[in-house]
C-alpha cells in the first residue's frame, strides 16, 4: 500500500485493487479535515461526539476528492456484528441507509462510494473485477468471530455469481497484536468458530492474549476461497501510529474514525 493524496485527502491506496474500472479505493488517515481536537481532523465517524456538521464536511471532502458527492457516499450504522447491506439497484440518494444497522456493504452499482468506519477494527475492501462487484467490511473482534469476511465473500458469490478465485481483497490498517490484548470471553468467542484461536493469538498472561485480528480475517478470506496472491494486508498498527490514525483503545474512546472506501467507475 502507498500513502497518496487526492484533493486534500491523505489515504493509503491498495495497489492490488488499482484495477481498471475502479475510480476510488483506499483507507483514510486522520489528516486534512475540519474537526477539532480530540477528533482532529478528518473524522468520518457519525457515531462520535464530534460535531455532525464537521463530520458531514469531512465526508463531503472525501466524496469531492474522488469526483462524487455526499449523497453518493454510502455508510451504515455499525453494530459490531456480521450483517450486510446489499445494493443491487440504482438510487439517487443513499443517505437513508445510514440508519441501517449492519457492518458491511456489497454492491455492483457504479458511481457509488461505499465506506465503513474504524478506529482499531479491521477495514476490508473486496473487489471482483470480472463481475464488477465491490464490498466494504467492518471487522471488529465480534464481527470477526462471527465470520464477516467469509460472509462478505459469500454474498458476492450468492447474489452476484462471483468466483472466489477472482476476488481481490485488501485489509487496511488496524490495531496490531502489539497493542491489542483480550480476555477469556473474546477467546471463547473465537474458539466456537472455525479458526483455531492459538493460530491468531499468543498468551500474554493469565487469562490474557494478544490477538491478531488482521491474521484472523486473512485466514477467513482464504477459507472462503480467495487465493493467497489475491489478498494483501497492511502491517501498520493504528494504535502505534498516532500521527496517522485514530485509535479507540489508545485514546480511551474519545477519538475519531478513519474510513475504508471503494467505488466502481461510473
Amino acid at each position: 500500500m502507498q500513502l497518496q493524496k487526492s484533493g486534500k485527502v491523505h489515504y493509503f491506496s491498495s495497489q492490488l485493487l488499482a484495477a481498471p474500472g475502479i475510480s476510488a479505493q483506499g483507507f483514510t488517515t486522520r489528516h486534512e479535515g475540519v474537526s477539532r481536537p480530540p477528533y482532529n481532523s478528518l473524522n468520518l465517524g457519525l457515531s462520535t461526539q464530534d460535531s455532525c456538521h464537521s463530520v458531514e464536511g469531512n465526508r463531503s471532502l472525501l466524496a469531492r476528492a474522488f469526483g462524487t458527492r455526499l449523497e453518493r457516499l454510502v455508510s451504515v450504522t455499525q453494530v459490531h456484528g456480521a450483517d450486510l447491506l446489499v445494493l443491487d439497484e440504482p438510487n439517487e440518494d443513499f443517505s437513508h441507509f445510514q440508519k441501517l444497522e449492519c457492518d458491511g456493504i456489497v454492491t455492483n452499482q457504479p458511481g457509488v462510494m461505499i465506506g465503513i468506519c474504524v478506529a482499531d477494527c479491521v477495514p476490508i475492501l473486496l473487489l471482483d473485477p470480472v463481475k464488477r462487484v465491490i464490498a466494504a467490511l467492518h471487522a471488529g473482534w465480534k464481527g470477526t468471530a462471527q465470520g464477516i469476511a467469509r460472509k462478505g465473500v459469500d454474498a458476492m458469490v450468492t447474489v452476484f455469481d462471483s468466483d472466489p478465485s477472482t476476488i481481490l481483497a485488501s485489509i487496511g490498517p488496524a490495531i496490531g497484536p502489539c497493542c491489542y490484548e483480550v480476555d477469556a470471553p473474546v477467546a471463547e468467542a473465537f474458539r466456537t468458530g472455525t479458526i483455531p484461536f492459538e493460530s491468531i493469538a499468543k498468551a500474554s498472561g493469565p487469562g490474557k492474549w494478544r490477538l491478531d485480528l488482521t491474521e484472523a480475517n486473512r485466514n477467513q478470506l482464504f477459507r472462503a476461497g480467495l487465493e493467497e496472491k489475491n489478498v494483501e494486508a497492511s502491517s501498520l498498527c493504528v494504535s502505534c501510529e498516532k500521527d496517522l490514525f485514530f485509535s479507540y483503545r489508545r485514546d480511551k474512546g474519545e477519538t475519531g474514525r478513519q474510513m475504508g472506501f471503494i467505488m466502481l467507475q461510473d
